[in-house]
């Protein structure tokens, strides 16, 4: 049988009812267990790879535009796909080679789908060229799906598995904002701490959606007043009034090698504000959201990685100089996507001057 690369010709016309999913997923169920086939190393974990695919998918089909709609399928299967093989080293690489010589994409779709540089897509690209002709690459595609017949879409427990991960996201993004309206409740009650305490128990800070970005190596990003952080792939660095150049190593000998671990290290700002910041690495999954408790206060840090699931990324935030000082202690707590804690690190008493880098020990 022969199979055609996931990009049709022409693309379906895909109404925005919800319902429309079944349609859309049958249409594209066969070419993308092959294009899943071509990427994982046996049938079965190609049907897997698909299904999961879908799920995701489908959790967010509402969010979806309906013009684009193959874009974010292909992105959530090399997610998916590069999600199970943290630990190995060629499947960018592989990623690269299917898309190109047998889905068809330019070089710039290419990066899009991986969130990574043009130049880091042609480099694959150049270097597979000197081993391998494209006419034999494809004709290798081909050969490795003699005889693969896809099997029937999975669409009843998709859509289950579906529908509860998107019942667990929006129960983050409710419990979010049940936090942002907790202050003015807690305004309007009075103080509950110290001689006028009620001696009602506190309630835990819920889950609060915090900002993700994805930037490229070398790539400046404004974090504070006078602040810039970029990255590169020996870690984080960072210019501040204090220091034009400064560098925190993913491979910090002050961070535990031997687990999961975050680092933090911050300075006061020209403005009357604390700036904070750190790396982490280790975590079983994708962090979603990282905060950082201090003086009584949590505030939600922004977050950097670099593309690729490199297994480590940035975090930073700036909280009330006072607060932070008097806090006594820092707590930095990093949640995944459905507000599971993959970290939590209780770190020592707050410092008011800079901390230089390597001095820090969490």
């Amino acid at each position: 049988m022969a199979y055609s690369p996931l990009r049709p010709a022409c693309s379906p016309r895909v109404r925005p009812e919800d319902s429309d999913f079944a349609g859309y997923a049958r249409d594209r169920w066969p070419r993308l267990v092959v294009t899943a086939r071509l990427l994982a190393e046996d049938a079965g974990a190609a049907e897997e790879l698909a299904r999961r695919t879908l799920v995701r998918v489908y959790a967010r089909w509402r969010r979806i535009p309906r013009n684009d709609v193959d874009f974010h399928v292909r992105r959530s299967l090399v997610r998916v796909y590069r999600r199970g093989r943290a630990r190995r080293t060629d499947g960018r690489r592989r990623v690269v080679l299917v898309l190109r010589y047998w889905e068809g994409l330019g070089e710039a779709e290419i990066a899009q789908v991986l969130g990574c540089s043009v130049g880091a897509v042609r480099a694959v690209l150049r270097r597979a060229g000197k081993r391998v002709r494209a006419e034999e690459r494809r004709a290798g595609f081909a050969a490795a799906l003699a005889g693969f017949v896809p099997p029937a879409v999975p669409l009843d427990g998709v859509r289950r598995d579906g529908a509860l991960r998107r019942r667990r996201r929006v129960g983050v993004v409710a419990a979010g904002c049940a936090l942002l309206l907790a202050p003015p409740a807690v305004l309007a009650a009075g103080p509950l701490g110290g001689d006028g305490a009620t001696g009602a128990s506190k309630a835990p800070d819920g889950p609060a959606p915090g900002p993700v970005r994805i930037v490229s190596p070398g790539e400046r990003v404004a974090a504070a007043p006078g602040v810039d952080v970029w990255l590169t792939s020996d870690g984080q660095h960072w210019s501040s009034p204090q220091a034009s150049n400064r560098f925190r190593p993913v491979n910090d000998g002050n961070l535990d090698s031997t687990g999961a671990c975050v680092s933090v290290q911050g300075e006061e700002l020209d403005d009357g504000t604390y700036f904070q910041s750190g790396v982490y690495r280790g975590l079983s999954a994708d962090p979603a959201r990282v905060e950082i408790r201090t003086g009584g206060r949590t505030v939600t840090a922004n977050v950097l990685t670099l593309a690729g699931s490199p297994g480590w990324g940035v975090w930073y935030a700036r909280t009330p100089l006072a607060e932070t000082v008097a806090g006594g202690g820092r707590t930095v707590t990093v949640y995944d996507a459905f507000g599971d804690v993959l970290m939590r690190s209780d770190l020592g008493p707050s410092v008011a001057q800079p901390v230089r880098v390597g001095a820090w020990r969490p």
